[in-house]
Formats: C-alpha cells, structure tokens, sequence
C-alpha cells in the first residue's frame, strides 16, 4: 500500500474519543491528557509510514495501543513491587522496606503540623536535628551527630567543610566506585579537597600514610570497601593505627563506612562487618553511613563524631542544600528508637528480618506458597523448591551467601523470557530471577504481604 493511501487511513481524533473504551478512561483522566497522549501516537504512526517503517496496520491495532498507552498514564510511575530476587536490600527496588507500623505513625506527621524546627519546651524555635542526634549519640558513642539527605552528600560535606583545598590521604585500594558510576574520587574533586592516594590495590601500609602528610594535609581519610573484597596477598590499616598516627601529626581521622551496621552480624555465623559503635569506639574523629541500607531505615547520610567538627558540618551553608525532611527525619528517628532493644529491632525491622532468616524457616515459607498454589505440575508448568542462596546488597557484605529456599517454574510451553515478562508486568510486578531454563523467587525477600499476589500470578501462568 502506498504511503499516502495509509496516510488517509489514520484514524481521527473525534472517532477514538467515541470509542467507548475511551469513554471510560475519561472519567478518570483529562480530557485534554487524553487528546494530547492519542495526537502522540497518531503522529508516531505518521512519522513511521511516511520512514517506511510503517508497512501496514488496522484500525484495531491503533486503537489497542492508544488504549494500552491511556492505560498506563493511569497509574503512577512509582509502584509497589515484589521483590523475589533473594537481593535484600535492593538498590533498584527501594532498598531496605520500612516496617508497616513506623509508616502508619508516619501517617500523622506527613498529614498535620510537627514541632520539626519548634522548641516545645522553650516555646520558640528548634532545631530539626535535635530530634535525632541525642539518640544517636546514645547508639553510637560518638560526642555529636547530624543527618543529611544520603551518605554520598554526608561524604561531601564533610571533605568541603574539614579538608577544602586541603590534601586528603587515601588508600589507593578504597577509591571505591558504587551504583550508578558514583566514585569517590569525584566526590573528593567537587568537596574541593586534593586526593593523595597511598600504597597499592592489595597492599597500603601505615607507613604509606605517614610518608604522604605535608602541611598541607587536612584529612586522612579510610572509605569501607563494603560493596567489593580484595582476598589473598592484601594489607590494610585498621582505625585505630590511622587514628594514633593522625593524633601524633594533629590530622582528623574520617571513615565512610557505606552502609553502616549498629548490630554485629557475626553472631548469626555471617562474616564480619565493622559496626559504627567500634568504629567511633577507634576514636575516628568522623564517621558516615547510609540510613537505608543495613540499618533498614529511610534514605538519609548520617554524620557522627567529635562535637567541634559535626558543629562545623552543621553550619556549612551546604548543609541546607542537604539537608533532610520531616517525613524522612521521623522515619529515621523510629529505627533509631527501635535498636535501643537490639531483639526488637531484629525482629521488627524487616531488612534484619530478611538477613537473619534461618534456611529452616525459608523452606517452611515456600512449602506453605506452594501449598496455596495448588497443583505443581500441570501442562504448561512444572514448580518445584531447590535449595540457593542469597544476598545481602546495597554495597554490604559481597562475599556472603545466604543459604535459602528457591521457587523453581519450569515452562513447558511458555519460553522463560516470556514468563519472566508476565510476572514483571503483573499487577504487582513480581521482579524475579532467571536461569537458564527456568524462573526462581527467593522467598526471603518476598514479604508476608505479597505471598498472596504470588500465588495468584503462578496461578495464572499455569492457564497459559
């Protein structure tokens, strides 16, 4: 068919909005939203015939786009997903799930007024970081503390406020690189400080650090390397030779630990993460940590350390660019009270629920999935338990495998590709894992809440 004849056979605007699927999507939408997102389509048709990429097409097929494409402009962008990939804290997915009781208190802040920079006692203005920083300094030991809106921005003000347009030594084998091509040598150039790196990938020495100070050196500077692990002909030093050696040349000490830990996971036989409190108990002048990771709290950066220098950061007029909300501050303040109790934190915050999660629990989790599901071996597929592990995530522990229970969906029509589409555009969407031939969910990340959805969605694959 010729250009200009399907060119005629675009359908009109009126006509579309007649259709009575259309209708109905206007009692929900704009109307202007949907006449501009229905001229979108027809002029990408347009372009496509008039690019030869166009050969041919219905007016079922247009109106069927057009339907998905109204279809989609109803729901927001950020949904609720389920997490079956057996990644706990997941950067791509929100990280670590905040506990359903915290968000339902949560309800009245981010519904009313707060006393969020308001001195009840003294009846005149406050603080907003007061609210946080008397427990922190409890948890951690440190003389004082402050929060900013994520560990990166808690890393940079504290280079721009401690070492701007000073040097700041550093072990070669810690420039790290995180999610998203974030590397902390580029933090280190926008803080305005100057990177000195020391020693080797495998080997740094105290001696590197030392042969490195000038007088011009304002930091020394150890990065956790929590997301990567160097193993076999490796040095490094610990915080507390770099801290005696920074008392001995009158130098701060500061340590980014990422993703930051209060409880000592040693104890349930994982391998060994420095918590803040040992980090601080060093005598590490300051220390940063994300709020949202192992800590399984809301996004933020938290600062702790010596009074003089978080007084300092706290008055950097870069902090206000930084700095945290109520909502975020309140979510914040929730996890903190909770690790008063460490036994209660592990069994109300759900990010050390998922990590602590015995492989005996887990097996019980998918027998009782499975039950739900019915039949396991049908026409179309055939669902099993296989033993795998897990990880932890967000940048934490990356030599850990956790020993756990996987769902295992092999098709018998369907290809894999095409199964792990559906459960990804299921309502939920059920992000999974493929292997091979076959689909796994990891029952540890997926929450009491969605047990149900995944049932209902492996039920549905069997019609297939």
């Amino acid at each position: 068919m010729e250009p200009t004849e399907q060119l005629r056979r675009i359908p009109k605007v009126d006509r579309l909005l007649e259709e009575p699927e259309v209708k109905e999507l206007l009692k929900s939408l704009p109307r202007k939203q949907v006449v501009s997102r229905i001229q979108v389509q027809l002029e990408e048709l347009r372009k496509g015939i008039l690019e030869g990429k166009v050969s041919d097409f219905s007016y079922d097929s247009v109106k069927g786009k057009i339907l998905l494409d109204l279809e989609r402009a109803k729901r927001p962008r950020l949904v609720p997903v389920i997490n079956a990939t057996g990644v706990v804290v997941h950067t791509n997915l929100g990280r670590s799930p905040l506990p359903r009781t915290l968000v339902e208190e949560l309800m009245d802040i981010a519904c009313g007024y707060s006393n969020l920079e308001y001195d009840l006692s003294e009846g005149k203005r406050g603080n907003r970081f007061t609210h946080v920083e008397g427990i922190l300094k409890e948890l951690t030991g440190a003389e004082a503390a402050t929060v900013v809106n994520n560990n990166a921005a808690a890393v940079l003000l504290s280079l721009d406020t401690i070492a701007k347009g000073k040097e700041v030594i550093v072990s070669r084998g810690e420039l790290i690189e995180i999610g998203g091509s974030f590397r902390i040598p580029e933090v280190m150039k926008r803080s305005g400080a100057k990177l000195v790196e020391v020693g080797t990938t495998n080997k740094t020495k105290l001696s590197d650090y030392e042969q490195a100070i000038t007088s011009d050196t304002g930091l020394l500077l150890k990065v956790h390397t929590s997301n990567y692990k160097i193993i076999g002909f490796t040095q490094s030093v610990e915080g507390e030779s770099l801290v005696e050696l920074g008392r001995r040349y009158g130098i701060p000490v500061m340590e980014d630990l990422g993703s930051g830990c209060f409880v000592d996971l040693s104890q349930f036989g994982y391998e060994k993460e420095p918590t803040v409190q040992e980090v601080v108990a060093e005598g590490v002048d300051i220390v940063t940590f994300s709020g949202d990771k192992l800590l399984g709290g809301p996004q933020a950066g938290i600062i702790v350390g010596k009074k003089e220098l978080v007084e300092r950061i706290r008055k950097n007029q870069l902090a206000r660019a930084l700095r945290i909300d109520k909502l975020t501050l309140f979510s914040l303040e929730w996890i903190l009270r909770i690790y008063l109790d460490q036994e209660k934190a592990l069994k109300t915050i759900p990010t050390l629920q998922m990590i602590t999660a015995t492989y005996e629990v887990l097996i019980r989790k998918a027998k009782a999935i499975l039950k739900k599901v019915g039949k396991q071996d049908s026409a179309s597929l055939s669902i099993s338990i296989r033993e795998g592990s897990s990880k932890v995530g967000g940048g934490a522990l990356p030599a850990l495998n956790l020993k756990t229970a996987l769902i295992c969906i092999t098709p018998k029509k369907l290809k894999v590709q095409e199964m792990e589409e559906f459960f990804r555009n299921y309502d939920p969407p059920i992000i999974v894992r493929v292997e091979r031939d076959s689909i796994l969910m990891d029952v540890r990340t997926i929450l009491a809440k969605d047990e149900k959805h995944v049932v209902e969605a492996i039920k549905k694959l069997a019609l297939f």
